[in-house]
């Protein structure tokens, strides 16, 4: 019986302190880390499209030029690993204009480039065996985990900072942080210059098409603080 007792004193005095730590005057903010980095990779979301009266012929089309492509991208050094299909489509299209169908054939292949240098000779190459299509761009880099984990320090720093910027007027200081959080994350693309399709890829090597600048790597934390007063 006195060891029943005894355990209930104990929980009710752990709830009873638990609770005047949560009636505790608290400050909450929301810190921000950012880190900017130069990328060191380039994916290249890509496709191969052809169209016409027959579905075997679209098709063979699109396989000739996917084969000249992969070919050409292994000639160049380009790993296995790094030449992806994302996807395989044949569709029958139908004209409203003339009532007539023609089929297309597309097929979607990511390529990244572990050396950003060899993008515009690559993309030249593309263009020469055969590849008519750009869905897009995507800068990467290989440490991205290390950046992130800058960031998230930084985030924490910068709410640190905000809390005390915060509690310093009304003459009060901030404690331990009880509560903490991540909020959102984000690797900002850098800004570049987009792709211009040429009908001769003569014209498209005489110009550059990308600077990469660099990537902001953001976390966001949410922090509550003890506010105690001096």
């Amino acid at each position: 019986m006195k060891k029943i007792i005894l355990l209930f004193a104990v929980i009710t005095g752990l709830g009873m302190q638990a609770q005047n730590e949560n009636n505790n005057p608290g400050i909450y903010v929301t810190g921000e880390g950012i880190v900017k980095v130069s990328p060191d990779k380039v994916t290249i979301n890509s496709q191969i499209e052809h169209e016409g009266q027959s579905a075997t012929s679209v098709k063979s089309q699109n396989d000739e030029v996917v084969d000249k492509v992969i070919k050409y991208l292994k000639s160049e050094g380009i790993a296995e690993k790094n030449i992806n299909t994302n996807y395989i489509n044949l569709n029958k299209r139908y004209n409203y204009n003339d009532k007539t169908y023609t089929y297309v054939a597309n097929q979607a292949i990511s390529i990244t480039l572990e050396d950003i240098s060899k993008y515009e000779s690559i993309m030249k190459g593309l263009l020469e065996n055969g590849l008519n299509g750009i869905n897009g761009i995507e800068f990467e880099s290989s440490d991205i985990e290390k950046h992130k984990a800058e960031a998230r320090r930084k985030a924490v720093l910068n709410a640190k900072e905000k809390a005390e910027a915060l509690a310093e007027p009304l003459g009060q200081k901030v404690g331990n942080a009880f509560m903490i959080s991540e909020g959102s994350s984000n690797n900002n693309q850098p800004v570049y210059r987009a792709m211009e399709m040429k009908a001769s890829s003569d014209q498209a090597s005489n110009q550059e098409t990308i600077a990469p600048g660099e990537m902001e790597v953001s976390i966001s934390v949410n922090v509550a603080f003890q506010l105690l007063m001096e």
